[in-house]
């Protein structure tokens, strides 16, 4: 211990300790810059061809195609949204993912609980009405005029389906002042204009 503390007190070692010391921070800090750089670029350069592949309408009872997995909202308590449009009751999910299409609470393509505007009460009606082939001229749209930050938040999307799950959780248009619901009642939006401001 006190071998360590003379060799601390030499002005070189604590040279040495201040060099080695800069010499990392500079290099972290080049490396961070380089990897933003990186990044920025990586969501600059967005490829003009990336089109989001959108669903075509198909019923599964009458279609002769078998889909052997499907993709929902999972989150829902009770309802949830398979990527065919379907809402049903978690109960009546099937095993691969998909609602079944012969339960009496499957609907496809519900917009129960939608206002005009694209807001919804319920997260599942906003995205199974989302989901609907004729909403696709607006949701192309939406992600034509979006700002530049709100596309970023965009890029990872692949498809209609994921366009939707996105669309109706992530909405700013929804609040107010960061914290406040616009209108606690129909807060998941998928369309173009927000929720009207209810007084408080």
């Amino acid at each position: 211990m006190m071998v360590l503390r003379r060799l601390l007190r030499k002005r070189w070692v604590l040279g040495v300790v201040f060099g080695l010391s800069l010499i990392y921070f500079l290099t972290s800090t080049l490396k961070q810059e380089e990897r933003t750089i990186r990044d920025r670029t990586l969501l600059e350069v967005r490829d003009s061809d990336h089109r989001i592949p959108w669903k075509v309408r198909f019923n599964l009872g009458n279609s002769s195609r078998q889909i052997t997995q499907c993709r929902n909202s999972i989150q829902g308590k009770t309802l949830l949204t398979d990527e065919l449009g379907y809402v049903c009751e978690r109960n009546d999910l099937l095993v691969n993912g998909c609602c079944n299409v012969n339960a009496p609470s499957s609907r496809q393509y519900i917009c129960k609980s939608c206002l005009a505007n694209g807001c919804c009460s319920i997260y599942e009606y906003c995205v199974s009405c989302c989901l609907q082939p004729d909403k696709q001229l607006l949701l192309e749209r939406f992600l034509n005029r979006a700002a530049e930050g709100f596309q970023n938040l965009f890029t990872a999307v692949e498809d209609h389906f994921e366009l939707c799950l996105a669309k109706c959780r992530t909405s700013s248009q929804s609040v107010q002042h960061e914290n406040t619901y616009r209108n606690p009642q129909a807060k998941y939006c998928y369309g173009e204009s927000p929720p009207e401001l209810l007084p408080v």
